[in-house]
């Protein structure tokens, strides 16, 4: 054990042996993370004596707990493999599974992807006759989602709507958990908002698992919601030794509902808690860190560190601006075909704000003959061949999953039309029954004409006939009965297409995952915690170190990786930071997109390039932006504006000062109504503020007074109402502290905010 304390830094080796009571590990991007989790593990079991199964380490990802696995069993050989080791869902998913029947689910309990989601909220509309232009489903998913994840029941958003559609919202909410409950199912937000309601309601339960888990340890705490906190918050209560690792420099997933108060406030939570930091970056060179430093100290709402590395300085930032994102695109992919002596195209990322702006990298990759991989298209789990035989394989099991049986009936096509299918479903409401129970009831009474009773014999025929052998079957049998008895596999073969064999290898590797189990014939946990990983794995888990090709993903889909090389591109406002994000008036959404660029930067191992157009294609139109702030707030010496320019042409590279790139300090309201004169489609367009140029009037004026004062009640057209805090007038804008009743305390500048007082 003395080796295995002698390869940590000191703050490291600080964090692994402060193992009783609340720790915080502030851990800055590259700093050791996850050795410290693991060496902690290995630390508590050889040295402090504690049970392995005693131990809790939960993480994000899939990936990140498979890794975390093996680097413990490395340490501690076979104790190693008692450890509980998984993501928030996977761990609640297995309490749920022991105690489901409290809650009023089976133990055999569906679980939502996302697709399903969306499935059963169109169902939802139709049932209560919602035209879904006016509510759409990703909107409604995202409400339903954002109130579970600060417990707010449908009741509770019924008793807070201020109108009718925030009424209508409620509503949809309410019908939508009621069918999730009738098909036994819970969605994502579900799965952690019933385990906790599992624990305060059941004191007992919650007493069981917390002395099962004695010593808990979070890694990406910064990612955390309020149901997670709460979650952990109440298996801790009773020991009290809660190990969370995090950096608040990149929490980055407010839009899925993280708080970035549950680490800034961990103190509070946790009165005595240890605080560690560890900022010795073993990634990046020594150019990249005083990039991310220099960029990340204009936030305010953060707790103060500084990353560092032993490693030499290494190459500069480049930084490059191109006329288009079309010279943009091919500057990149020709640059990575320039240094392919250097970096091999495994070792290269593309990294953008938004997906729409893989289409051009993804041309000149094609045009170049570049290898690349996109990352977050199409979940492998999500392709429709996946998708089915899941849905089938649910249908055996016998969950009640009427989106499941629906979405097979008639895969491969059977005959069963859509008025046939409304006539059931019509049946199974009167009789108050599941879906597949209405087939058989419609058969049995004459609901349904005798050439439909056939068909959908034929299919409840082969359903029956699969579960009859079930017991015998192991999770990987159970798959290829499914894919041959149910005639899917037959009918891909039939097609004799490149597009059908592609889909039957993916029912072939599907075959493969479920083959990994070692479970006895018949098991139904196996097939149930198969069926659940299937439905928790995320794209990034599938992410094949080895391949050699490079990788374009999203800045937020980059979290947790790196590379020797990385490529930033599309540093522009509007774009970078977001439009919604400068006009929402709320400071902490600028504060967010910097913690974004800030990972981003720390992607990066080797070399780093950052890069923006001067114009772009946007909706059709051409659109003018300045240059990325964050591009700003590099200090002038530390970029390199001239190297690495495309092989093909020369880019348009004026510098910051040329473009009136103003410092941090000087960033303001007025920071859009710098003026650029340009043409476009042999058309002037004038004299303008850039705002003009992004398509919208994004500048807002220092308002005269304010019609409201501290203490009053205020309402805000996205967070609703609250009370006025505090005011404090700049020379740009009133700067508003607001404690809204639903989201909490928010920093709003006036012009923007649009306050209004109640």
């Amino acid at each position: 054990m003395s080796d295995l304390l002698n390869s940590l830094n000191p703050r490291q080796k600080e964090a692994v042996m402060a193992t009783e009571g609340a720790v915080l590990v502030l851990a800055g991007a590259g700093s050791g993370k996850t050795r410290v989790l693991t060496h902690r593990a290995a630390y508590l079991i050889s040295e402090k004596g504690v049970m392995p199964w005693n131990i809790l380490a939960i993480t994000f990802t899939n990936k990140a707990a498979n890794e975390m696995k093996e680097r413990i069993d490395r340490l501690c050989e076979e104790e190693g493999g008692m450890v509980w080791v998984a993501t928030f869902h996977a761990t609640c998913g297995r309490i749920l599974r022991r105690h489901a029947e409290l809650l009023g689910y089976t133990s055999n309990y569906t679980i939502y992807d996302t697709d399903d989601a969306k499935t059963l909220i169109k169902r939802v509309l139709k049932t209560l006759d919602i035209d879904s232009k006016l509510y759409p489903e990703r909107m409604l998913l995202s409400r339903i989602s954002a109130a579970k994840n600060t417990f707010v029941s449908p009741d509770d958003m019924y008793r807070q709507a201020g109108d009718y559609r925030e009424r209508k919202i409620a509503e949809i909410y309410e019908e939508y958990q009621k069918q999730l409950k009738a098909n036994d199912a819970m969605d994502f937000d579900d799965m952690l908002v019933k385990t906790v309601e599992l624990f305060q309601k059941f004191p007992e339960v919650l007493l069981s698992w917390q002395e099962r888990f004695r010593y808990i340890m979070v890694d990406e705490y910064q990612d955390t919601n309020a149901v997670q906190f709460e979650f952990i918050r109440l298996l801790a209560q009773r020991y009290g030794n809660i190990c969370v690792v995090g950096d608040d420099d990149q929490s980055i997933y407010k839009f899925r509902g993280a708080d970035i108060r549950n680490i800034l406030d961990f103190e509070k939570s946790f009165p005595g808690a240890k605080v560690i930091k560890l900022e010795q970056n073993y990634r990046s060179t020594g150019a990249v860190l005083e990039v991310a430093n220099e960029v990340i100290k204009h936030n305010r709402g953060r707790k103060a560190k500084t990353l560092w590395t032993d490693a030499d300085k290494g190459d500069a930032v480049d930084y490059r601006e191109y006329t288009n994102a079309y010279d943009e695109a091919e500057g990149v992919v020709m640059d990575i075909k320039a240094n392919l002596g250097r970096f091999d195209y495994g070792d290269c990322a593309v990294l953008y704000r938004t997906n729409a702006q893989s289409r051009l990298l993804e041309e000149k990759c094609v045009l170049y003959s570049v290898p690349y991989r996109l990352v977050g298209g199409v979940n492998f789990y999500q392709r429709k061949e996946i998708k089915d035989i899941i849905a089938y394989l649910k249908t055996v099991t016998g969950a009640k999953d009427d989106i499941a049986v629906q979405r097979i009936i008639n895969v491969p096509k059977r005959g069963i039309g859509q008025t046939t299918i409304a006539k059931i479903s019509a049946l199974a409401a009167e009789k108050n029954i599941d879906f597949y129970a209405a087939l058989n009831e419609a058969c049995d009474t004459g609901a349904v004409p005798s050439s439909a009773a056939s068909k959908i014999r034929g299919f409840t025929g082969i359903i029956e006939s699969i579960r009859a052998k079930q017991s015998d079957l192991t999770v990987k049998e159970l798959v290829e009965a499914v894919c041959e008895e149910s005639g899917y596999i037959r009918e891909l073969r039939d097609e004799k297409t490149a597009q059908a064999e592609s889909r039957i290898e993916n029912i072939e590797e599907l075959i493969n995952k479920a083959a990994e189990s070692e479970a006895e014939p018949g098991d139904e946990l196996a097939l149930s915690q198969f069926l659940e990983e299937v439905a928790l794995v995320a794209d990034v888990d599938s992410l094949d170190d080895d391949e050699n090709r490079v990788v374009l993903m999203t800045l937020h889909g980059a979290k947790g990786l790196e590379f020797p090389r990385v490529y930033m591109t599309g540093m522009e406002e509007g774009l970078f930071p977001s439009y919604m994000s400068i006009s929402s008036g709320d400071e902490s959404d600028i504060e967010e997109e910097r913690r974004l660029c800030y990972v981003g930067v720390t992607r990066a191992k080797e070399k780093l390039s950052l890069s923006a157009a001067q114009q772009r294609m946007v909706n059709g139109e051409i659109r003018f932006s300045p240059v990325s702030r964050f591009v700003g707030e590099i200090p002038d010496g530390m970029l390199d504006m001239e190297s690495g320019a495309p092989r093909s042409k020369k880019p348009a590279l004026t510098g910051l000062k040329g473009r009136g790139i103003p410092t941090a300090a000087s960033f303001g309201n007025d920071y859009f109504d710098r003026t650029y004169k340009t043409k476009t489609s042999g058309k002037g367009i004038g004299e303008g503020s850039a705002a003009a140029y992004l398509g919208k009037d994004i500048t807002a004026k220092k308002p005269s007074s304010l019609e409201y004062s501290e203490g009053d009640r205020v309402r805000h057209l996205k967070f609703g109402e609250g009370t006025v805090a505090s005011i404090i007038e700049g020379k740009q804008d009133y700067e508003v502290t607001v404690d809204f009743d639903r989201v909490g305390s928010k920093k709003l500048f006036a012009g923007f905010a649009k306050l209004v007082k109640i």
